[in-house]
Parts: C-alpha cells; sequence; structure tokens
C-alpha cells in the first residue's frame, strides 16, 4: 500500500542545511523533492542521500530564479504541500565583494518562488532567514521582536529584503501562510557522516576551515578580530547543530497546518553565546588535534556579538535544541575524516 506523504518542495536542498533539512522530512513522513542548481553543492551529496535514506530522492537541477521553469516542474509533481525556500547565496564577506550577485539570485529567487506558489495555490511556504537581519544589536540575547537594524552586510540585506517580501505578498494574498526561521550559526553534520558541510573552494564559515585546516588541507586558520569587547576578544555567535536546526523546519510545516496565522517569525538558536576561541578550544579538546590559527583583522560585514532568545520557538513552535555543541563539533570532524579518505 503506497504511504500518503505529503510532497515538500526543497529549495537549494542539496546544499548543506537543506540536505540534513530533507533527511529530517523524511523521517517525519513527508516526501521532500529536491531544486537545486548545484552551484554551491556536489552531486555527492544525493549519494550520501540514500546511504541514509535507503533510497533516491527526485530532484531537479535548475536555477529558482527562472520562474516559467519552476512552475513547470511544480505542475508536473502535482499536490505540493508546500516550500521550503533554501536557495540562496550565504558568505557575510563574499556579498560584500560581489553585492550584484547576492542581490540577483536571493531576492529574485524568493520572488520567482512566491509568483509560482500564489498563481499554483500552493499555501506554505518556510523561508530560510538569518539572525543578520537583527544586524549589531543593541543587547542580547535577541527576540524575534528586537529591532530590525541597519543590516551589516549584503547578505544580511538581502535577508531582510525577503521578509519584506513575504510580508507583502502575505496581505496582497488570499491564503498563503509562511514560517520566517532567522537561523543563527549552523554547525556539524549529519551522525552518519554520509552528509555535512560542503563549501566550494576555500570556507567562508568557520567550523569547515577549522575542520580543513586539522586534516591538512589549510596551512592555517585566521581568526578575524581580536580586540572585540568580548570576555576574549573574539566575536560571539550562538551555534547549533544543523540536525537541531533541519528539526525546525518540520516544525513550521506542522505550524502551519495547525495554525491559521497568516506568518509566523522563529529565531532558532541554542539561547547560549559562543566565542570565536571557545569553539576552537573546545574542537580541539573533544577531538584532540590541534589546529594551527592566527589573529587576523576583522572581517568588514561581521557583528560583535548575537545569539538568541528561543521562548518563542520552545513554547509556540514546539521546538527546541537537543545537540551540543560538543555534538557538532565531533560530527564535523568525523564527517570532514571520512569525507577525505572516501575522495
Amino acid at each position: 500500500m503506497k504511504l500518503d506523504r505529503p510532497k515538500i518542495i526543497v529549495t537549494g536542498g542539496a546544499g548543506f542545511i537543506g540536505s540534513h533539512t530533507v533527511v529530517a522530512l523524511v523521517e517525519n513522513g513527508f516526501e521532500p523533492i529536491i531544486i537545486d542548481d548545484f552551484s554551491n553543492a556536489s552531486h555527492s551529496v544525493l549519494d550520501g542521500l540514500y546511504k541514509i535514506i535507503g533510497r533516491q530522492i527526485k530532484c531537479y537541477e535548475m536555477n529558482c530564479c527562472r520562474a516559467e521553469q519552476l512552475e513547470d516542474i511544480l505542475q508536473k509533481e502535482g499536490d505540493i504541500k508546500g516550500i521550503i525556500h533554501f536557495a540562496a547565496f550565504k558568505s557575510v564577506s563574499e556579498s560584500q565583494q560581489y553585492p550584484l550577485k547576492y542581490y540577483e539570485n536571493n531576492v529574485l529567487s524568493l520572488g520567482s518562488v512566491l509568483r509560482v506558489m500564489n498563481k499554483l495555490n500552493i499555501k506554505h511556504l518556510v523561508f530560510s532567514s538569518s539572525c543578520t537581519v537583527y544586524g549589531e544589536p543593541d543587547q542580547v540575547p535577541v527576540t524575534e521582536s528586537s529591532s530590525i537594524k541597519e543590516a551589516a552586510s549584503v547578505y544580511g540585506y538581502t535577508k531582510q529584503i525577503g521578509e519584506r517580501m513575504i510580508g507583502d505578498t502575505i496581505n496582497a494574498s488570499k491564503g498563503l501562510q509562511a514560517v520566517i526561521l532567522r537561523y543563527f550559526n549552523p554547525i556539524g553534520a549529519h551522525p552518519s557522516a554520509h552528509i555535512g558541510e560542503l563549501p566550494n573552494g576555500v570556507p567562508e564559515n568557520l567550523v569547515p576551515y577549522i575542520t580543513q585546516t586539522a586534516i591538512g588541507l589549510r596551512k592555517q586558520l585566521t581568526v578575524f578580530g581580536g580586540d572585540y569587547p568580548t570576555p576574549d576578544g573574539t566575536a560571539i555567535r550562538d551555534y547549533i547543530h544543523v540536525m537541531d536546526l533541519a528539526m525546525a523546519h518540520v516544525k513550521a510545516l506542522d505550524w502551519l497546518k495547525r495554525n491559521d496565522e497568516r506568518q509566523g517569525i522563529f529565531n532558532i538558536g541554542t539561547g547560549k553565546g559562543t566565542s570565536v576561541m571557545e569553539l576552537l578550544s573546545s574542537f580541539e579538546r573533544i577531538n584532540q588535534v590541534k589546529v594551527n590559527y592566527q589573529i587576523g583583522p576583522r572581517r568588514p560585514g561581521d557583528i560583535e556579538q548575537i545569539y538568541a532568545q528561543c521562548d518563542k520557538s520552545n513554547n509556540v513552535m514546539d521546538w527546541e535544541a537537543h545537540f551540543t555543541i560538543e555534538e557538532a563539533l565531533r560530527d564535523a570532524w568525523n564527517w570532514e575524516k571520512k569525507f577525505r579518505e572516501s575522495n
């Protein structure tokens, strides 16, 4: 007998967060369908998903900015219950160097998704936003009602624009509902080590640079900024295991199904701030390896410190983080070792 598994489109589903969310969706009774142009992902991710899930996940290779092609795929599939929209460029530093690349891709792809959803009457959207929308906060932890200040990066601006686009579209449409998830700093990998964070070229995020340095692929890690007004001088972030973040998308779909509210906005973090040096020291201690590093100048677009207050996501969406930073760093290292051994 064929099980009735609701179809969920996952744009950018071959990426770091997207691929882990695909696993969470399957484990919770959904049928994810990936749309990804693989501009920032590897086709090997599909093999990793097969090893975890035990079957192939349907995948269309295309850019979501192409609204007509997107519409054709969704019409072909039929009976789509929702879309989780990850497909976006995500590097803070790169966005400062190539602003048009980020505005064109991140804004246009969301516009295409919203346009097609309205046309095909697809009601439920989960949007991949970011804590960068808060800018440099006046105080921490930040709540969902904290001020949306001037973004510190072009990437942050694109997420602010995206949130505004969704709100305006909801106000002008009849039935669209959306959950906006403001991610903090996802790290780690699937505990099986079959999928993990696999950046193209030089990593922009901290943990993959740590793991690549520890395994010898990079000569040295640069810690950007040692003179912040924090206890050890390095920036403070809220690091969350990617599997906890993945599960937040399942909870978001559940929330949309059982609520009449048109829009929900939720912080997705641990509620705890950890400095770059604390994270680096924890990685070395947990995995019994040393990382060659130096302290460098601050990086344009980075803020001093930010971490989440997650009471709303805990109480309203029935989601909470379960994995520890130690588990995330262990999983990230196991993924790095397994990937290098097999490639």
